[in-house]
């Protein structure tokens, strides 16, 4: 029930008592910012490791060639493995049930010039589903499609940054750019959330590339995406199955680690995630820690409280007040302090996450934020034990006789 008297005496205990009640409130504020801080940080590491892995497609396996250091099925070591347009048509065959969608990547540097303007830049020869294994965003125009994969016509995709470069202010769609000294017609412009190197690239039909390196059929590296449905599990067997498969194709030995190189995004972001989980995790421990060395922080002050009005609480006692009302007095004002000032400390923490942004970018902390569920409920929970490390010296008052408070010096 409420009772303006008890209200009363208790803002006249803490307008009494400013430096012990600014004490009691400031441990309980910071240990609640640091745990907000310390949780947003958590998060912004999350952040930061899920970041690496969003501007490219998860369910995808990128095959590299190598060289091989075993001999195998009397093939010799330091064989230079070299993938095929026919590795891509036997892949698709063997693998029908895990396959999304399959495209080369042909990796070259060229020297792109329009009318005055030229610079270096990487020219990619891909197949059309490389725009969703890059999460490729269209500007301008159209990516490649199949029919020119087929006709194996000189069309290029520019980046936003060669656009920028090579023609200004003008549109490049219809120009024509001279690469390597063969024209190609620009029929469309990206951009991609990679950062600007990405940007800097020149998508053109892989087919096409190959014409111009002397009608060869060779391919640099396999991008391979499966069906996302699999799951984790599926997504370990195809890689599994993939790597066995090409393995006997090219004849290399199950031991040998050089000959092929499959990169799995799928168990890299798990393992990422895993990580980031586990610092969560510490991290959490460590702002709980707070909020405990707060809790004993709260229940000493207490204790020195009840201790100082001993007194006080002996004369109420004779006057007649009951154990009940002792305890109520002492628990309301322990409760009192400790939601004002959790809250407080919260807010600040919760400002302090929303102001930094990406200024911790250098540090792996992109981002760090808390959700205001969490926050509220650690406060709770903190209040929840500060009300129990008042309740516990209260009763310890409540339980004293009057003559020996009396004589307490």
């Amino acid at each position: 029930m409420f009772s303006r008297d008890n209200w009363k005496e208790i803002f006249e205990t803490i307008q009494k008592n400013k430096l012990r009640t600014f004490l009691s409130g400031f441990t309980v504020a910071l240990g609640i910012l640091i745990f907000v801080v310390l949780f947003g940080f958590g998060n912004g590491l999350i952040n930061t490791f899920n970041g690496f892995f969003a501007n490219d497609a998860t369910n995808i396996l990128r095959i590299y060639p190598g060289t091989t250091t075993i001999p195998y099925q009397g093939y010799k070591s330091n064989r230079r493995i070299e993938f095929d347009n026919d590795d891509l048509a036997d892949i698709k065959r063997n693998f029908p049930f895990f396959l999304e969608y399959i495209t080369p990547r042909i990796s070259r540097s060229y020297l792109v010039k329009y009318e005055s303007e030229s610079n270096n830049y990487s020219v990619l020869g891909v197949a059309p589903s490389h725009q969703f294994a890059e999460k490729t965003i269209m500007m301008k125009g159209r990516f490649l499609n199949e029919k020119d994969i087929k006709n194996k016509t000189k069309y290029a995709v520019i980046g936003r940054l060669v656009q920028q470069d090579l023609f200004g202010n003008q549109n490049a769609l219809g120009k024509y750019v001279d690469v390597g000294g063969s024209a190609y017609m620009v029929i469309g412009v990206y951009q991609d959330d990679g950062g600007d190197n990405e940007e800097r690239s020149l998508y053109v039909p892989y087919t096409t590339l190959q014409l111009v390196e002397k009608s060869n059929d060779k391919v640099g590296q396999i991008i391979v995406a499966f069906k996302e449905q699999l799951g984790y599990t599926g997504a370990m067997a195809f890689e599994n199955g993939l790597n066995k498969f090409i393995r006997d194709k090219k004849h290399i030995s199950p031991a040998d680690q050089s000959g092929i190189f499959i990169r799995n995004v799928a168990d890299q972001l798990q393992k990422n995630q895993q990580f980031a989980g586990v610092l969560q995790i510490i991290v959490a421990c460590v702002a709980f820690g707070t909020i405990i060395a707060g809790i004993i922080g709260i229940s000493n002050i207490m204790v020195f409280v009840v201790k100082e009005r001993t007194k006080e609480l002996g004369i109420r006692k004779a006057l007649g007040a009951t154990p009940k009302s002792v305890i109520g007095t002492i628990l309301l004002e322990s409760v009192f302090i400790t939601t004002v000032s959790g809250f407080v400390g919260m807010l600040i923490g919760i400002a302090i996450l929303s102001s930094l942004g990406e200024k911790l970018k250098d540090y792996f902390i992109t981002d760090p934020y808390i959700d205001i569920g969490t926050a509220v409920f650690a406060t709770v929970i903190l209040i929840i034990f500060g009300a129990v490390a008042g309740y516990i010296p209260a009763q310890r008052a409540a339980r004293i006789k009057p003559i020996v408070a009396l004589r307490d010096e």
